[in-house]
């Protein structure tokens, strides 16, 4: 029931991330600039610096992962490599 609620609030607050930067693309520019709807919004700049960086941070992040898992993977396969080298001079 947890993971039903969880997945509940995720699909609810990603709707709402969709409406209001989609708002803040595509309908805000149609909109007079004295309005005060333009209170509830940053500036347009960030319309783009904003995805911008979570990409950036979301590759590197997703980088710096695959890199660990790579790099300890080459360390379980060197050690496999060593016992295997042990075992044949014993031999």
């Amino acid at each position: 029931m947890l993971d039903k609620l969880v997945g509940l609030a995720m699909l609810i607050v990603a709707t709402t991330v969709f409406l209001y930067y989609t708002t803040w693309t595509l309908l805000m520019p149609f909109v007079d600039s004295d309005h005060p709807l333009h209170a509830y919004f940053p500036p347009r700049v960030w319309a783009i610096r904003i995805p911008v960086i979570l990409i950036l941070i979301g590759s590197a992040i997703v980088g710096s992962f695959l890199g660990v898992v790579m790099i300890r993977s080459n360390r379980k396969k060197a050690a496999k490599a060593r016992a295997a080298d042990k075992g044949k001079k014993k031999a």
